[in-house]
C-alpha cells in the first residue's frame, strides 16, 4: 500500500489487474507517509510501548488467547469436509484443519475432480474490509501429492506473493514442506501445472526472492507471475533473533496492491509463524488505514484464530508481534519531526 494520502494507495487496483506486475528483485522504496498516517503511526507506538512496558499483561492476553483455543468436539463440528476420508491424507497435521466455513476451494472441481478434489488445507483470512488491508490464504506446506492443488489455488486466486516462513527440512532432518518451487535448471511440473523461474536473490537478511512464472499446460490464458519470498531462518515454535528479514517481507508487500489478489503465507503447519506474519502485516496496515483498534493484538488473533485453529502459537511468537510492529512503525516515522 502506498502512503500519498491516509490509507488510500496511489496504485489503482482496476489499472494494475489489466497486466502483469512487476516485480522486482530490488530493495523496495520507503513508504511517504502523509501527515494524518505519521500521527497515526506515532500514537500506535506510544499505545504499544505502554503495553510492551507491562509484559505480564502481555502474557495474559496470551494466557486468555490460549483459555479459548477450540475444543476437539467444537473442531470435528466445524472442520467436516478436512476430516472426510477422501482428504485426510491432504493434511500435514491431523489437528491443523480448516473450517468449513472459510476453506479455500478449488474452482476447477466442479469439472475436473473427483469427490473432496475441491479440498485443499488453506484458509481465507483476514481483519479489516479497507481496500488498503491485505487478505491472505494461511495455509500448510504443500506435501509431495497436493503441489499441484498448491498451485492451482495460487492460479485461480491471482496470488501475487508467496511468503514461505520454513525451510524444507529442518535441523533435525524433519521435512517441514514439501519441495513446490525450485526449477532453476529446468521448469518443474507438477501434474498440470508448470513453474519456471524467472530470477532468484538473496538479501543482505538471507531472505530468498524468486520470481516465478506459473501455468496450466492445458490452459490458453497467460502464464500467472509470482513474487515468492522464502524466510529460511525463522526457526519453528520459535521467533527470529531480530525483526529485520520480517519487516523485509513486510516493506516489500506495502507496494503491491491489495486488490491483485490475497497474499499466501505459510510455514509448516500453516499457524504459528503464519500467524505471527499475518498479524505483524495485518496491524501495520490498520494502523497506516487510521484503524487504531489495531494495538488490540490479542483482539486481532483471536480474530485470526476464529478463521484457522491456533494461529499465533506461541508465547513467545505474540511478543515478537509487538517487537515488529514497534520496530516497522519507529522506522517509518524516523524521518518526521512528530
Amino acid at each position: 500500500m502506498a502512503a500519498t494520502s491516509a490509507g488510500k494507495s496511489s496504485i489503482s487496483s482496476s489499472t494494475s489487474l489489466t497486466k502483469p506486475f512487476d516485480f522486482s528483485s530490488d530493495p523496495p522504496p520507503k513508504l511517504v507517509l502523509s501527515k494524518d498516517q505519521l500521527f497515526y503511526c506515532s500514537d500506535a507506538v506510544k499505545s504499544l510501548k505502554d503495553k510492551t512496558r507491562s509484559p505480564d499483561k502481555i502474557e495474559q492476553e496470551f494466557d486468555r488467547l490460549q483459555a479459548n483455543i477450540f475444543k476437539k468436539v467444537a473442531v470435528t463440528q466445524s472442520c467436516r469436509e478436512a476430516l472426510q476420508n477422501v482428504n485426510l491424507a491432504k493434511n500435514r497435521y491431523s489437528d491443523v484443519i480448516p473450517f468449513d466455513a472459510n476453506r479455500v476451494l478449488l474452482k476447477s472441481s466442479k469439472v475436473t475432480r473427483s469427490s473432496g478434489r475441491d479440498y485443499i488445507n488453506a484458509s481465507f483470512v483476514e481483519v479489516g474490509s479497507s481496500e488498503s488491508i491485505s487478505r491472505f490464504i494461511a495455509t500448510q506446506g504443500p506435501l509431495p501429492h497436493t503441489c499441484e492443488d498448491f498451485w492451482e489455488m495460487v492460479i485461480q486466486y491471482h496470488c501475487p506473493v508467496i511468503v514461505m516462513l520454513t525451510r524444507l527440512v529442518d535441523n533435525y532432518k524433519t521435512v517441514k514442506c514439501g519441495d513446490y518451487f525450485n526449477s532453476e535448471d529446468r521448469p518443474r511440473e507438477f501434474g498440470n501445472i508448470q513453474v519456471t523461474t524467472k530470477w532468484t536473490r538473496t538479501t543482505d537478511t538471507l531472505l530468498v526472492l524468486r520470481c516465478l512464472e506459473v501455468k496450466c499446460k492445458q490452459s490458453e490464458e497467460p502464464a500467472h507471475t509470482v513474487l515468492h519470498i522464502q524466510y529460511p531462518e525463522w526457526p519453528d515454535h520459535g521467533v527470529p533473533e531480530d525483526t529485520l528479514a520480517v519487516r523485509e517481507i513486510v516493506k516489500r508487500i506495502y507496494h503491491i496492491p491489495p486488490g491483485l489478489g490475497p497474499i499466501v503465507v505459510h510455514c509448516s503447519a500453516g499457524i504459528g509463524r503464519t500467524g505471527a506474519f499475518c498479524t505483524i502485516l495485518n496491524t501495520i496496515q490498520r494502523i497506516l488505514d487510521g484503524n487504531m483498534t489495531a494495538v488490540n493484538l490479542a483482539d486481532t488473533v483471536s480474530i485470526f484464530r476464529s478463521q484457522r485453529i491456533g494461529m499465533v502459537q506461541t508465547m513467545e511468537q505474540f511478543f515478537f508481534c509487538y517487537d515488529a510492529i514497534i520496530d516497522e512503525l519507529e522506522d517509518l516515522t524516523s524521518d518526521s519531526n512528530l
